[in-house]
């Protein structure tokens, strides 16, 4: 099986809630654990999340739990949000639009702009079954993402 290492993932889904309403629930890192499977439990660390704010993510899959750090590298109100993990170098996002409905379309990428750092590709062979498996377990993980925030958001 080919490892594929600089792939990026894109789910997107419409939601029947204004941007806004939206915004609020994709930045608040301390809810990551309601809409990720993955994620058990975020710490921000210092105040509100904005441009530069830091957070640990505590994550999980079967009986292996392991933290992240991360910072959030872009932040535009209502529209783009996205933070580094220093772990694996990798950049997660939501971008927001609205729709004509008065919804919302809600982009979330998984960008390798730098690579996978070598660590993380070593341990994702010997814990997590290699790069395209845990891939495809990411990118299952973000279709169930949007879609618990999208049952919040119209909730």
């Amino acid at each position: 099986m080919t490892e594929t290492t600089t792939t990026e993932l894109t789910a997107e889904i419409e939601i029947d809630a204004p941007p806004a309403a939206v915004w609020a629930l994709v930045t608040d890192v301390r809810r990551m654990s309601e809409w990720s499977p993955q994620v058990v439990r975020s710490f921000v660390l210092g105040g509100p999340v904005r441009q530069g704010t830091t957070f640990v993510n505590l994550n999980r899959r079967g009986p292996l739990f392991w933290p992240t750090r991360a910072k959030v590298v872009r932040f535009t109100p209502h529209q783009d949000f996205a933070f580094r993990v220093a772990e694996n170098w990798t950049v997660w996002s939501f971008q927001l639009e609205p729709t004509a409905s008065g919804g919302t379309r809600v982009v979330q990428r998984r960008e390798t702009p730098r690579g996978i750092s070598g660590v993380s590709k070593g341990l994702t062979k010997v814990a997590f079954g290699g790069q395209e498996t845990f891939t495809g377990e990411l990118a299952e993980g973000m279709q169930q993402t949007l879609a618990r925030v999208k049952a919040e958001a119209e909730r």
